[in-house]
């Protein structure tokens, strides 16, 4: 079982703040880093877990598509597109601040831009667990990634992700998601905004497919709500350092635990030790490999 990734790929510019700025304001970073992150936050999370991982997104020509392109190859991920000639690849500005908090502007590149023709040249396998971001429902490819949806993901497992931008995706798009989507995974403000109710229960009359939900808490751990109730999986105690791409790593391990075989509530807890070992890391994609969660799980 693979989990696909059908999305976007892009790099992080990280800059380490005491705070953000505010408006009109000019400041002096104290670090800078270059790093690939976006979809490679997920995918190197559930690989390192133990679960092999593909991507079903477009890699640009230029000098952040060729970051992009060396970066996967070299963790073993694969592409299920060719890297295309029509630009390069997007990045992100990440400003942490003092408490590890991370804010976010994104400018897309060629991974915005998947056409049905190129959506259409991916061949899923029977097994896939696929992955899918609500950035990708927003970015302007969103229509075309709908459309794919609804022709291709039938019986496939599908984790989807809303994201920061859930109320900014097109209802008719969010519901090609959340109607095929068997697991959703989002922070507390995500599933507020996606269901207008703070209740979490709420998510799961969202999706007809739905196992279940897993709803984020950060230094509270997670909620765990099935049709059996909304189960509390703890966290791991941590220093945070950058938040950046932790909940991409619950995403990611929480989907490889799945594929070994662990229980929903098992999932969540490997979903969590991951999350606890990527914030207290600099960076994106700071996922750790299994063993290290496996001695943070059985020590729990």
């Amino acid at each position: 079982m693979r989990l696909v990734h059908i999305g976007s790929v892009l790099v992080d510019i990280g800059l380490s703040v005491q705070r953000p700025p505010a408006r009109g304001e000019d400041m002096l970073a104290t670090s800078a880093t270059m790093a690939v992150a976006g979809g490679y936050n997920i995918l190197s999370a559930a690989l390192r877990q133990g679960m092999p991982a593909a991507y079903g997104g477009k890699i640009g020509s230029g000098q952040f598509g060729a970051m992009a392109a060396e970066t996967l190859a070299a963790e073993g991920i694969e592409l299920l597109l060719a890297p295309t000639q029509d630009g390069d690849t997007g990045f992100c500005v990440v400003m942490v601040d003092a408490t590890g908090e991370r804010t976010m502007v994104t400018t897309m590149g060629v991974e915005a831009y998947m056409t049905p023709e190129d959506l259409a040249s991916i061949t899923l396998r029977d097994d896939d667990f696929v992955y899918l971001s609500g950035y990708d429902l927003a970015y302007p490819h969103g229509p075309a990634v709908a459309g794919w949806l609804r022709r291709t993901i039938t019986d496939h497992e599908l984790v989807f992700d809303p994201g920061p931008l859930v109320a900014d995706i097109p209802p008719d798009l969010l519901s090609s998601a959340l109607e095929r989507a068997t697991w959703i995974s989002l922070n507390e403000r995500e599933a507020t905004l996606l269901t207008g109710d703070p209740d979490p229960a709420s998510v799961l009359a969202r999706g007809r497919r739905l196992h279940g939900a897993v709803v984020r808490r950060g230094a509270d751990g997670c909620l765990l709500v099935t049709a059996a109730g909304i189960e509390h999986i703890p966290a791991f105690p941590t220093d945070v350092i950058d938040t950046t791409g932790a909940g991409d790593a619950h995403v990611g391990a929480f989907a490889a635990a799945l594929a070994r075989g662990e229980s929903p509530a098992r999932a969540c807890l490997f979903g969590n030790a991951t999350a606890s070992v990527d914030v207290a890391t600099w960076g994106p994609a700071t996922a750790p490999p299994l063993e290290v969660t496996e001695r943070l799980v059985s020590s729990s």
